[in-house]
């Protein structure tokens, strides 16, 4: 079992920025893949950003230049900066991990955090 707890979400304005955080505790060995999902209202979640093997990122296109996600394995968490944020950011950003122990993949989501992006 994984549990993952963001923290970082809040209100800004357009412009500015933000850094969301997401702590894994439990069973966090073979945690291959981390990464952020929003979900506006009224709208379907997609992916905002994720690391692959601690090597490869993926950023969805209206976020690349302005977000950076990074992993830092020594403290099991992973970080999504948010730069130059416009109001169509405005979503609730759920941290999401895959485990897989060669058995069984299994995918673990936060609780979710607010981000309010004011015009």
């Amino acid at each position: 079992q994984v549990h993952l707890v963001e923290s970082g979400g809040g209100l800004v304005q357009s412009g500015g920025s933000l850094r969301l955080s997401c702590v894994a505790s439990g069973n966090i060995f073979n945690l291959w893949r981390m990464g952020w999902y929003r979900q506006a209202p009224g709208k379907q979640r997609e992916l905002v950003a994720t690391v692959i093997t601690n090597t490869r990122t993926v950023y969805e296109d209206s976020v690349k230049g302005r977000f950076t996600i990074s992993r830092d394995n020594t403290k099991n968490t992973v970080y999504l900066q948010m730069n130059k944020l416009k109001p169509e950011d405005t979503a609730v950003y759920y941290c999401n991990a895959d485990h897989d122990d060669g058995i069984d993949e299994v995918t673990y989501w936060g609780q979710g955090t607010q981000v309010t992006v004011s015009s």
